[in-house]
């Protein structure tokens, strides 16, 4: 296939990780409103990730947090996030780039972004990218771990959550549109 310089597939994926980074930029300085609260899954071996050996062991390829009421010291930049969560007891730092990033949710809003990035050909990048909209989410995230605030006595239990909150939702992959 012929090499392009109007790449839209990259430039939507930079768009909606823009969005990520905007809500987590708006949480960072306001605080989350109401039930509003984030599913983030990435990559736990992508350039750039920083988080402890254990969790890397425990989650050598991908990971989900949630940032829901038990998190501290968000912090947003450009390309990355920072955000403090607690694991077994013992609060741990995090830093994720936004590229490391493969899917976010906020089921408050039945709003989700599902990014993929796969490899190809050698002549080009296939770049898929699903949103997701509707209802609610139609999958909950895979295996979150268990994730608390400093000052709290249980773990949080986000797949509890995300059974409760599952229904029907509208699924877009613009993949679909790609010509083949």
């Amino acid at each position: 296939m012929e090499e392009t310089p109007l790449r839209y597939d990259v430039w939507v994926e930079e768009a909606l990780r823009g969005v990520i980074r905007r809500a987590l930029g708006w949480v960072s300085e306001n605080g989350l409103p109401s039930d509003h609260h984030f599913y983030i899954t990435f990559e736990t071996g992508a350039h750039g990730v920083e988080i402890p050996d254990f969790l890397h062991t425990e989650y050598p390829e991908e990971m989900t947090i949630v940032i829901q009421h038990r998190y501290r010291d968000l912090m947003v930049a450009d390309d990355a996030f920072e955000v403090t969560l607690t694991f077994k007891g013992v609060s741990e730092r995090l830093r994720i780039p936004l590229e490391a990033v493969t899917a976010f949710a906020d089921p408050a809003v039945n709003f989700g972004l599902q990014l993929k990035v796969t490899e190809a050909s050698n002549e080009e990048d296939n770049i898929g990218l699903t949103f997701v909209a509707g209802e609610s989410l139609q999958e909950e995230p895979a295996e979150a771990p268990m994730a608390q605030g400093p000052d709290a006595e249980e773990p949080a239990e986000p797949q509890e959550q995300a059974a409760e909150e599952k229904k029907s939702g509208e699924v877009i992959a613009l993949d679909t549109f790609r010509k083949k």
